[in-house]
């Protein structure tokens, strides 16, 4: 079983920033994608950013040049940098590990974490 532990959210004003981590453990071989979405109240979840394991991004419009991301494929771990911050990022965000392979495993599992909630308000 893999698990994925997010933390970093919290509350801060509109133009701030916040990191957000997320870290996978379990008997991990490779992960193929891993990428954070959000889900406001009332809306669908969305993707926010993503990035592959050669480190190739993509990242939804409203975000662009205000989120990044990066990961640590040594540690399993992907980061999701927020700066600029605006009331609409106000969600719930969650980390996604895509085409995760695990030890003695011969099939690729999604996996996602508990969610973290980001509040941007004055």
């Amino acid at each position: 079983q893999v698990h994925l532990v997010e933390s970093g959210g919290g509350l801060v004003q509109p133009g701030g920033s916040l990191r957000l981590s997320c870290a996978a453990s379990g008997s991990i071989s490779s992960i193929n994608a891993m990428g954070w979405y959000r889900q406001a109240p009332g809306k669908r979840r969305e993707l926010v950013a993503i990035i592959s394991s050669g480190r190739s991004t993509d990242y939804a419009d409203p975000v662009k040049g205000r989120f990044t991301i990066s990961r640590d494929n040594t540690k399993n771990t992907v980061i999701l940098q927020m700066n600029s911050l605006k009331p609409e990022d106000t969600a719930v965000y969650y980390c996604n590990a895509g085409g995760v392979y695990q030890i003695g495993l011969g099939y690729p599992r999604d996996y996602w974490g508990q969610g973290t909630q980001v509040t941007v308000s004055s």
